[in-house]
């Protein structure tokens, strides 16, 4: 499965006010983890809202060729993040139109969500 890319779409934890960042970053380098446990390469797409999260996504989708595209939870499941949500959704479509789009539910699960759709 060396030769399968993925790319996981998220929100930067460093840069979110109000959030504590560590244990988002601890969760996140224990889902990039799982990633090597299973021998998938997987790239990141960490973003802040208010600064071109659009842009960022857009670059990260056309610098590989993804099997699979893992949209995380603090994207989609945040109210607010509704439209950045949907334009990532839109974005991946555009650029990666023949990668699975896959939902985490936490930093850790990412890898989970990705099989899903690789086997």
């Amino acid at each position: 499965m060396t030769e399968t890319r993925v790319l996981v779409i998220g929100l930067d934890p460093a840069k979110i006010e109000g959030w504590d960042p560590a244990p988002v970053q601890a969760a996140l380098a224990r889902g990039r983890a799982r990633f090597d446990d299973h021998g998938i390469e997987a790239d990141w797409c960490l973003v802040t809202p208010g600064e071109d999260p659009e842009g960022a996504i857009e670059q990260a989708l056309i610098r590989a060729r993804y099997a699979c595209v893992v949209i995380g939870g603090g994207i989609r499941k945040h109210e607010p993040l509704l439209e950045l949500f949907e334009r990532t959704v839109n974005l991946t479509r555009r650029h990666a139109p023949d990668a699975a789009i896959a939902f985490n539910n936490t930093p850790e699960d990412c890898a989970d969500a990705a099989l899903r759709w690789l086997r």
